[in-house]
């Protein structure tokens, strides 16, 4: 019986000693194969997890979408920025009715708004026409004024447009933080997909070198059956054998075919395009160092000090706080006083008395106002003061949570590491009774049936080894993650 299958996506399997090679020579290769590599080094690429993991910060979208998130805030920034803007106005009306001319009415101006909460204005009026309101009244020329408003009391310390900008700001660490969260979840789900992937590699390797060893077997035994050193039914021992390996060999290569898909989902390239993981391409191995307490130590201290949710309700608070002081600053009464300086236009080279102009022709104003009952004041303040007490416990909630999810996973890690240690230790020994099994079997004093059972038994603790192994990558990625970091920091 030939071997069944002769190739799969991701390279050869190698071929199967002839027929008619000798029982010896069979038995040693038995006892070497087990550990011996399912495809020689020159056929495969090794895809490591940080050239994986590369890729993916370089060229996933998800990660390119991650970055619209702080430009989506760079524009609120730019819109707040804007309510400081200078304003230049016009406004022209003139009235005439049966041939008969009212009025022109001309107004222009230029308010420009500052930090201080102080507006700059300056402007031309020109008013002319024999049905003129009085109090609009300008000489042929027109009059030009400068002048400023200065609130005193509400608007002095902090006014809607500032409190705006400075929340925008603060925007900026929010998004930022964001920003983060979502390339950190990318980066953890696209690291489970590579230790899947890793997992199913090896176990398709196990019961690939399984299957191999099944079918030599057999036809190992059919040599003997037929030289009458063995009886018939040996044989169909041996081929129940090679069936059900096949069996288990056909549902691992699913398996390892669909999680190279799961990776082929993950590359992009530079130009927006997927990519397809080469069928040569094989996972790199995992190293399982013991978690130390100044790991755990250390990962504490990161998630306390950049954890993407505490920056964000830090943030968060801060806004919340400048929305305080505004709304404190609107229990204040109104109080702006208007001064504006007037004069007509005068011609370029011409001199004039700046003092006159300062104390004789000037528009001065107050305007005064003050809620009696404050309620829309003292109820947006109230409502302020809520949203502060909410977050803090949100705030100190969130922090509990990641701390002991960090612990959780962490001694997950530990444990997996010590079980995976092992887990290997055993392997090794049953590897062991496998050769002795098959020494014993080789000079008449064991059967068929326990050489058989040694092996599958050593398939299976060497899958279940490299399992342990996967298990305690995504558990050391999923610290790093609960953390606030990805596994590529």
């Amino acid at each position: 019986m030939r071997f069944l299958i002769a190739r799969w996506s991701g390279g050869r399997i190698p071929t199967v000693l002839p027929p008619r090679t000798g029982v010896f020579t069979l038995v040693f290769f038995l006892w070497t194969a087990v550990a011996a590599p399912l495809w020689a080094q020159d056929s495969v690429r090794i895809f490591s997890f940080s050239d994986y993991a590369d890729l993916i910060l370089r060229y996933h979208p998800i990660v390119k979408q991650a970055d619209l998130i702080p430009a989506d805030a760079r524009t609120e920034l730019l819109q707040a920025r804007g309510m400081f803007d200078p304003k230049l106005a016009s406004d022209f009306s003139r009235k005439e009715y049966k041939d008969k001319e009212y009025y022109n009415h001309w107004e222009n101006s230029l308010k420009i708004p500052t930090w201080t909460g102080i507006d700059l204005k300056a402007g031309y009026d020109r008013n002319t026409g024999p049905y003129i309101n009085p109090q609009y009244y300008t000489p042929d020329a027109g009059l030009v004024y400068a002048g400023l408003s200065v609130p005193l009391a509400q608007g002095l310390l902090i006014d809607a447009r500032r409190s705006t900008l400075r929340q925008a700001k603060l925007l900026q660490n929010i998004a930022e933080a964001d920003r983060q969260k979502l390339i950190n979840k990318t980066m953890y789900d696209a690291a489970k997909t590579y230790w899947d992937w890793y997992f199913a590699y090896q176990q398709f390797r196990f019961t690939a070198d399984g299957l191999n060893l099944a079918d030599i077997r057999y036809r190992a035994v059919k040599q003997r059956v037929e030289i009458g050193d063995l009886a018939a039914i040996d044989s169909v021992q041996a081929k129940i054998t090679v069936q059900e390996r096949l069996a288990s060999y056909q549902a691992a290569l699913l398996e390892f075919q669909n999680t190279r898909l799961g990776i082929s989902n993950n590359l992009w390239n530079e130009n927006n395009e997927p990519v397809e993981l080469p069928e040569n391409a094989i996972p790199g191995g995992v190293t399982i160092p013991e978690p130390t307490q100044e790991q755990l130590d250390e990962l504490l201290a990161r998630a306390n000090r950049q954890h993407p949710d505490l920056i964000k309700l830090d943030f968060k608070l801060q806004q919340l706080d400048i929305e305080r002081r505004f709304r404190q600053n609107q229990l204040l009464p109104t109080v702006n006083v208007n001064y504006n300086f007037i004069r007509e236009p005068v011609a370029v080279g011409k001199s004039y008395d700046a003092g006159w102009w300062l104390t004789n022709n000037y528009k001065v104003g107050a305007e005064v106002s003050f809620p009696l009952f404050l309620r829309k004041e003292r109820g947006k303040l109230q409502q302020v003061r809520i949203k502060q007490a909410d977050m803090r416990f949100d705030q100190q909630q969130t922090r509990r949570l990641i701390t002991i999810t960090v612990r959780q996973v962490f001694n997950e890690a530990r444990a997996l590491q010590q079980q995976a240690e092992t887990q290997g230790q055993a392997t090794a020994n049953q590897l062991l009774l496998v050769r002795a099994e098959q020494q014993k079997f080789d000079i008449g004093e064991s059967t068929l049936f326990l050489v058989n059972t040694q092996e599958s038994k050593l398939i299976d603790m060497q899958i279940k080894t490299e399992s342990l192994r996967a298990k305690y990558a995504k558990a050391w990625a999923n610290s790093l993650y609960a953390a606030g970091g990805n596994p590529q920091q």
